[in-house]
This record gives structure tokens, C-alpha cells and sequence, in this order.
């Protein structure tokens, strides 16, 4: 508990078992969905559409879904989310093992998930804030949420792999769905204090939470580097069915283990920031983050040219860890400067800026990638994030 004084919170200990569960459901049916689509169409260009189906709604509506979450119970909003989660996977499991999916049914399921997390991301990470009983632990609750995200990151799409080769991805689909009951008992038994809620016009309480976040030095910066972040290195993860299949020649197992490959790297960041203990706000974590980012585009480009898969997976496992450390650690930063009445508007401007964003990187990302190739594409955003990540350096040293 030392190491994770979050977990001495009864209600964030709930909600940590309850995730637990789910989210490795949900990264096996994310794994199968993709390469169900690229199994279905033989397209580059389709992977990029299910990817930017399945996001485009946090661009349209999460920060809208911020004002909501700044003004209503975050429990019930998260209860609610999360069935029609469990109705959705259910959904998807139905039609794919009677063979009745296709393409556009693929896309209009990916786009309905994309719907519910619009709602779901923003009220989940503010959320956070409320299962803990010190404000000094905010920072580790982050990190251990992080350590969760991509723990199931490196779990789920393993799992996947294995499971669509034995037994195709339906069976995915239905754990998934199975998943969510564990944190709807979880959201069930958790009891926090109300909030005091100041109720503003809609449009007057998106315009205030906009105007904060992009006037604040320390939360405006971190916003921008993660948004383009998303759009030149997280859509990678399009491109992973075509690199298995085409480049290393390989089925879904490959696909599984190049993917879960990312997740190592992911789970030894979160697991990183996790140990960090309170010391969120540190100076320490300003750089880091902005070095993250730039090793992350070298990462990107070396993966772009390793000429094995062997090679390909530790390219895959140092991105994984750069990504985690740029995004996660940007969340911190954020999370522990921002104002609470401001913080479900502010996560909702994060959750568009980090998955908000990937959706046009992904279209972007899957049309070039069909004109090029995908080794010249991830290799053009592998150099245009090393950018990124000189310039945010530079950025940060006249306040270092």
C-alpha cells in the first residue's frame, strides 16, 4: 500500500477489481473487431474506417458529454454506459456466429461503441477523482488507472490472438460482454459523497470549460502535444492486421502477439508511473513526457523499417512504453492543476484531444497507407512525431 497508497481507498479498490475484468474484455474484442473487418474485406483502407467509426464520436461529443458529467452523478452516468456496453458486445457476438455481419454492420457497431464512450471516457476518468479519500493519492489513483489500461492492453489482445485462431472472433465478443457485469457490480457497491453541482446553460458551461482549459499554461500545453500525438503515432495500431498478415506473413496469433507486444511496453509505463507514488507534479515528469515524445517517433519509425518480426516486436514494446509515458503522464499533469468544478469538462477536452483525434489520424493513416504501403506510411508519421516531440521539448525550456 506504501508503493499504492491509492488502493487504501475502499471505493477505488472496487473500482480496480472491477475494471480489472472488464477492460481485458473489452481489448479482445477491439483485437477481434479489426481483424474481422480486415478478415472480411482484405482492405487497408477498411481498418481505418472501423478505427475512425469507432472514435469519431469522442470528437463530435465527448466535451459536450463533459458539461454532463460536471453536472450529474458520475456513478449513475458510468452504470448506465456501461450496460449498453455489455448490450452492444452482446449485440456483436449475435450477428457474427450466425454470420450475419458485414462490412457496414461492422462500421455502424463500431460507430454506436464509439457513441456510449463519447459519454463514458470523460465521466470515468473524472470519476477517479472521487473514489479516493486523500487528494494526495489523486496522482497514484491516475497511475494505477493507467497500470490498469494497459496491464489489460497487454493481457486482452494475447488472449485475442490465441482465441479468434481456435475459435474465431465471436467468442471474443461474448467474454466481452460477459466482462462488464464485473464492473457494473463494482459501480453497484461503490458509495460516494455528492457533489455540489453549480448548473449553468449548456452552451455557457462549454464555452467556460473550454476557455479554462486552453488559458491555462499548464493544462494548454499538454492538451496540444497529446492531440498531436494521437493523430501521428496512435493509429498505428490500424496497420497492425496488414503488417502480420502481408508484411511478416503471419494469421492472428501474429497479429495478438505484435499488438500485445505494444502492451508490455504499455504495462512497464503504467506500472513506472504507478510506483511514482504521489510525486505527480513533479518537474521530472514535464521532461519526461516531452522526451516520451520524441522517442516515441523514432520507435514508430524503426518499427516502420524492422525488416523481421522479431525485430518488429521490440520496436512495438519500446512505442508501447513511449505512448503510456506521453499519455498518461500528460493525464497526471493535467489531473492534478485542474479545478474540480472544471474537471469532467477538462477530461472530456483530453478524451477528444487523445481519442478524439486518432479517428482522422486512422482515416488519414489507412487511406495513405492503401496509396503507399505501410511501411512508407507509419515511417512519414514516425518522422512528423519526432518532430513533435523537438518542438514540445523546446517549448518547455523557457519554464524549466
Amino acid at each position: 500500500m506504501k508503493a499504492m497508497p491509492a488502493l487504501r481507498s475502499r471505493n477505488f479498490r472496487l473500482f480496480f477489481a472491477g475494471q480489472l475484468i472488464s477492460l481485458i474484455g473489452t481489448w479482445m474484442q477491439q483485437i477481434a473487431m479489426i481483424w474481422l473487418a480486415y478478415r472480411l474485406t482484405d482492405s487497408v483502407a477498411m481498418l481505418g474506417l472501423v478505427g475512425f467509426a469507432s472514435q469519431i464520436p469522442i470528437l463530435l461529443f465527448s466535451t459536450l458529454a463533459g458539461v454532463w458529467s460536471d453536472r450529474i452523478d458520475r456513478r449513475r452516468l458510468l452504470l448506465l454506459t456501461q450496460f449498453l456496453s455489455l448490450l452492444q458486445a452482446l449485440a456483436l457476438f449475435g450477428l457474427t456466429v450466425s454470420g450475419a455481419i458485414t462490412p457496414p454492420t461492422l462500421l455502424m457497431i463500431a460507430f454506436l461503441l464509439g457513441c456510449i464512450n463519447a459519454i463514458d471516457l470523460p465521466a470515468r476518468q473524472a470519476f477517479v477523482a472521487q473514489l479516493v479519500t486523500d487528494r494526495s493519492d489523486l496522482p497514484n489513483a491516475i497511475g494505477l488507472n493507467s497500470l490498469l489500461m494497459n496491464g489489460s492492453r497487454f493481457v486482452g489482445p494475447t488472449l485475442a490472438g490465441l482465441l479468434v485462431a481456435a475459435a474465431g472472433e465471436a467468442a471474443c465478443f461474448l467474454i466481452n460482454a460477459l466482462s462488464y457485469l464485473a464492473v457494473l457490480t463494482a459501480l453497484a457497491a461503490i458509495r460516494v459523497a455528492p457533489r455540489q453541482v453549480h448548473v449553468q446553460p449548456a452552451l455557457t458551461a462549454l464555452r467556460a470549460g473550454l476557455a479554462y482549459a486552453f488559458t491555462h499554461p499548464q493544462i494548454r500545453l499538454p492538451l496540444f502535444m497529446v492531440a498531436g500525438f494521437s493523430f501521428f503515432v496512435t493509429p498505428y495500431a490500424v496497420l497492425m492486421p496488414a503488417f502480420a498478415r502481408d508484411i511478416f506473413h503471419g494469421g492472428a496469433q501474429t497479429y495478438g502477439f505484435l499488438v500485445g507486444s505494444a502492451g508490455i511496453g504499455s504495462l512497464s509505463a503504467a506500472l513506472f508511473l504507478a510506483l511514482r507514488g504521489n510525486d505527480g507534479m513533479s518537474t521530472g515528469l514535464n521532461r519526461l513526457t516531452a522526451y516520451a515524445t520524441l522517442a516515441g517517433g523514432i520507435a514508430l519509425a524503426a518499427f516502420a523499417l524492422a525488416p523481421t518480426v522479431t525485430i518488429a516486436y521490440p520496436m512495438l514494446t519500446a512505442l508501447g512504453f513511449c505512448v503510456v509515458i506521453t499519455v498518461a503522464g500528460s493525464n497526471t499533469l493535467i489531473q492534478t492543476v485542474v479545478e474540480e468544478d472544471f474537471r469532467g469538462r477538462v477530461m472530456a477536452i483530453f478524451s477528444t484531444a487523445f481519442l478524439g483525434i486518432a479517428p482522422l489520424g486512422s482515416l488519414a493513416i489507412g487511406a495513405i497507407g492503401e496509396l503507399l504501403g505501410v511501411r512508407p506510411t507509419l515511417l512519414l508519421c514516425g518522422l512528423l512525431a519526432l518532430g513533435l516531440g523537438i518542438a514540445y521539448l523546446g517549448r518547455l525550456k523557457p519554464v524549466a
